[in-house]
């Protein structure tokens, strides 16, 4: 499955979350971080659905993402 992710410049950091995953966001000092955090925040907070007997929502391919100036968004695949 591969989730929508928003990542968002800020001014001494950059963050990143996941719209069709609430409360999946981190933050980090750089943009590769984030990405690497993202990834693995995706499969965390999956894993913690499943365990707790939750649907994972299922990716919404067509969401559609407008990007203000200092953000930017990118399809990340999860291992579950």
């Amino acid at each position: 499955m591969e989730y929508v992710v928003i990542f968002e410049k800020f001014e001494n950091n950059y963050g990143a979350y996941v719209p069709d995953l609430p409360g999946c966001a981190v933050v980090g000092a750089t943009l590769d971080e984030v990405r690497r955090l993202i990834a693995e925040a995706i499969d965390f907070h999956i894993e913690g659905l499943q365990e707790a007997g939750y649907n994972v929502p299922q990716p919404s391919l067509t969401l559609p993402v407008q990007t203000p100036p200092g953000q930017s968004s990118e399809l990340i695949a999860t291992r579950i």
